[in-house]
Parts: C-alpha cells; sequence; structure tokens
C-alpha cells in the first residue's frame, strides 16, 4: 500500500512556500499572510456540489496525481447513542467493512487489497469517518463500492458475532490491558456524567456484546443518511467523475420523516464548571507514579475555541510549549504528554506528568499551576503569540502535501465554513488576540481543574518516597536502576 506515496504530487510547492516562509520571518504579519497565501489559492480549486438528497461534496484536482483519496464522514458518533446502546457507531463502523448487497463477505477490503488500496475508519464523540486512497483510474469501482456499503450494508448474525468479539478484543487490548488506562478514562467520563460525551467511544462490553442485527439496522437507517454525509475527493479524477457520483449516490434517499431527537441533537453548547477535583487509583501493573491534569473548555464553534487551541499549544502541546521548556534543565519531568479532546459541544484540555524521582506529584502540580497564573496575569508576549500562529499554519500547510489527510480535513468540515474550508479556521486562528489568550487562561485554566494521581503498587511508591529525601546525585544514580 505504501507503493501509492511514491506519485509525486505537486503539493510540494505549496508546503516548500509555507516553510520558507515561516524560516524567513515569522513574527510579522505579512510573513504570516505570505505563509497563509497556499490555502487561498488551494481552496479557489475546489469545487462544491450539495446532491437534492443533501449530500455534500467537495473535489479538489491534482491534474497529474495517479491516485485519488476519497474521506466521507458522517455526523454520527458515539454522542449520539442511547441508554443500552453505547458503543453501537464504532461497532458499526467495523460493520461496514464486513459486506454488503453487492459485494458480500470480505469483498471489499479483497478488492482494495488488489488495487494496492490503502483504506481505513475512525469513529468518534461526534462523527465516524472512512477514508481511502487508490489508483485513479479506479475511482468509478470504489464509489460504487462505497455507496453499496454506505446505503445497503449487509448485516449477518454471523457478521455481528465476528465483529463484537473483534470490538472486545480492540478494548482489552488498547484500554483493559494497559495500567491505569481504564479506571483514568472512567474518572474523566464521570466528570462530563449528564452529558452526551458521558461515557467512552468504544462502549461498554455489556452493551456491545448483546448488539442484534435489528439494532444495528435501526442504527444504519436512523443516522447513515445523505443529509448527514460529506464526501470528499482529492487527486487525479476526470470529468466523469460527477456522473459517477450522481448514478452512485443520487437515488439515496434522506428518511421521509425527521429522526427522533436525542440529546445531542440539541446543538447547545456544554459548559462544565471548572472545580477542584481530586481523585487516585492504584494499579499493580503500574511501573511509576504519573500525573494527571484535565480542565473543562469550550465546543469547536464557541467563540473562545481558537484562543483555547492556542492556549493549549502554548502550554504542553509542542517541543517550544512551556511544560517540554521546563524539562530542558534540571527537569523535576520525565515525560509529557497532551492531546486535547475538541468535540462539537464541549472540549477537554489534559496534561499527563511522568515524575523525576526526586520530584513529587504535588510539586507538579505546583508547577503547571504556576506557569497557568503567570499567563492569567501577564498574557503572553506578541512574538510568541505570532509563533503559536505561525505553527499552526505550517501544520495545515503540511496537509496540503497529503490528499489522504486533505481529503479527511474536506470532509470534517464545520457548517460556518461550508465554502471555506481551508482559509475560514485560520482567519479566526489569525485574528486571536493576547487579550483573548489571557482572558481562556483565567477562565478555563485557571479557576479550578481536575486531578488524578497514577499510582503504582505501594513497594514502587515506597522506593519513589525514599528516592524523593536523598540528595540528588544519588537519586538520579538510583532512579536509573529502578526504573
Amino acid at each position: 500500500m505504501n507503493n501509492l506515496w511514491r506519485w509525486s504530487l505537486p503539493l510540494n510547492k505549496y508546503l516548500l512556500f509555507g516553510l520558507t516562509a515561516l524560516l524567513s520571518n515569522q513574527s510579522h504579519g505579512h510573513e504570516l499572510a505570505q505563509m497563509a497565501a497556499p490555502l487561498y489559492s488551494l481552496e479557489q480549486t475546489i469545487s462544491y456540489r450539495e446532491l437534492d438528497n443533501g449530500l455534500q461534496l467537495r473535489l479538489l484536482p491534482i491534474p497529474s496525481s495517479r491516485s485519488v483519496s476519497i474521506a466521507t464522514q458522517f455526523s454520527i458518533g458515539s454522542r449520539d447513542e442511547i441508554v443500552g446502546q453505547t458503543g453501537y457507531a464504532h461497532l458499526f463502523e467495523h460493520m461496514l467493512f464486513k459486506g454488503s448487497e453487492n459485494a458480500p463477505g470480505d469483498s471489499y477490503a479483497q478488492t482494495m487489497s488488489a488495487l494496492s488500496g490503502q483504506f481505513n475508519a475512525s469513529t468518534f464523540f461526534d462523527f465516524t469517518n472512512y477514508y481511502l486512497t487508490l489508483p485513479s483510474e479506479a475511482l468509478e469501482l470504489a464509489l460504487w463500492l462505497e455507496a453499496d456499503r454506505f446505503i445497503r450494508p449487509n448485516l449477518t448474525p454471523e457478521t455481528v458475532k465476528n465483529q463484537q468479539a473483534t470490538v472486545l478484543e480492540e478494548m482489552a487490548t488498547t484500554i483493559d490491558n494497559q495500567a491505569y488506562v481504564r479506571d483514568a478514562m472512567e474518572f474523566l467520563l464521570t466528570q462530563a456524567k449528564g452529558t452526551p460525551y458521558g461515557h467512552s467511544v468504544i462502549g461498554s462490553k455489556e452493551d456491545v456484546s448483546k448488539a442484534t442485527v435489528k439494532q444495528l439496522t435501526l442504527f444504519h437507517q436512523h443516522h447513515y443518511r445523505p443529509d448527514a454525509a460529506q464526501i470528499s475527493i482529492v487527486g487525479g479524477y476526470t470529468q466523469e467523475t460527477n456522473s459517477w457520483i450522481d448514478s452512485a449516490f443520487g437515488q439515496w434517499q434522506p428518511l421521509s420523516q425527521p429522526p427522533e431527537k436525542t440529546a445531542a441533537d440539541s446543538q447547545a453548547a456544554i459548559k462544565l464548571e471548572n472545580r477542584y477535583v481530586h481523585g487516585e487509583i492504584i494499579d499493580d501493573r503500574g511501573p511509576w507514579p504519573a500525573l494527571l491534569l484535565a480542565w473543562h473548555t469550550v465546543g469547536q464553534q464557541d467563540k473562545d475555541a481558537e484562543a483555547v487551541t492556542l492556549l493549549e499549544a502554548y502550554l504542553f502541546q509542542n517541543r517550544a510549549s512551556l511544560i517540554k521548556q521546563s524539562g530542558l534543565t534540571d527537569p523535576e519531568q520525565l515525560l509529557t504528554y497532551s492531546i486535547p479532546l475538541s468535540m462539537e459541544l464541549m472540549g477537554v484540555s489534559n496534561l499527563v506528568v511522568v515524575p523525576r524521582a526526586r520530584a513529587s506529584l504535588d510539586q507538579l502540580t505546583k508547577n503547571v499551576q504556576q506557569m497557568i497564573s503567570n499567563i492569567a496575569k501577564q498574557g503572553i508576549d506578541s512574538a510568541s503569540l505570532e509563533q503559536l500562529k505561525a505553527n499552526w499554519l505550517n501544520q495545515s500547510l503540511r496537509r496540503l502535501d497529503q490528499p489522504s489527510r486533505l481529503a479527511r480535513h474536506l470532509s470534517a468540515t464545520q457548517a460556518r465554513d461550508k465554502l471555506v474550508p481551508l482559509t475560514g479556521p485560520w482567519e479566526r486562528i489569525n485574528a486571536v488576540t493576547n487579550e483573548q489568550i489571557q482572558a481562556v487562561a483565567n477562565t478555563y485554566f485557571n479557576q479550578g481543574y481536575v486531578r488524578l494521581d497514577l499510582l503504582p503498587p505501594w513497594y514502587i511508591r515506597w522506593t519513589k518516597a525514599l528516592l524523593e529525601f536523598l540528595p540528588e546525585s544519588v537519586s538520579n544514580s538510583l532512579e536509573e536502576s529502578v526504573l
């Protein structure tokens, strides 16, 4: 499958242009404008369509490319699941690779493999997406196969049972068999109890195990609708592509009656109060203590969303972040890790810190609190803000050189960016001021937080406690032996 990426793509020039501008001088507004130019230029080449059934389409040509990427995103995720059916969105994602009316069994995977195609899917709280990359000459067949499985999946007791076992194995491997993960996940989800985001994407063992063909069929009818989907095509495609799309997807009918509304359909932003919550979990499989901190932030369409994004990057995300810089000299942490969760209706910023032997979890907490307090009081300097924007922009430019990522990005377009999927998000990022950074630091990060201590068995905790009181030179040498 990797041979697809050996084919040359003309978008390299966009990335080179952006990187050159970044290296020359990121601190000036006109340089950011020069960096952003490829986004505006490329956006002008996108074709937009909406079929009569509500299906949204975006086509971006790369004329010299010999491959094409297709991405389809449905507005269905775990937040739409009802009580007793947690994990259905993710389970159904698996089912769509296991047979449709005209491509039964493993025909889809076998066909894609024969074409050297690269395909996958993912499920999140708000969406499920499907994506593939394959030779351009196979595009008509690919569109027909995509339509067949989206519109006419073949659900049988055998395939349901098989995929239930696959999902339960995935649950065991990625969650239950990993130190701290299950208990930490449940602790954090409890903080969102009463919201559509109060259960995990993968669902519960009990609900997944009890899923039936009838329930999954109803799930498909309710959620897999053309008016809930966005399809993007990026790469080398021909003039016949639109007629192939019409043939494959044009007869797909939306529901005759609107689906019954769920709690997640209200589209009302969820803003949870940030208050101090402290918990701990002890896991005998834990190799070393760790600290997990979390803050409730805002949904993707909130006026503060972009400022929160930049602040998260400044605090925790990139190599130049405050938490990373604090570990360059005389570090008190061995490792830091952060993947903020940005959902449609709410957000969660998080940080995991693994301490050195001489540092306590209390001290690490104080260090992070002090960083946030300083920003809440003083904000950040203009040069740092410009650098944050340049970093964000550079990540967007990198996407231009990766058709599969670009297709997925286009299929995840928010309604407000319907005709500006590349530049709309950038313009909101570029409009963020230091005053906004300071305000969100105070509002969402400086008013309370969730702290969870991840603790190993007693003998490791005892050893670490002893090392905290020994001279630094001694603790450092013993730390290596213990770890």
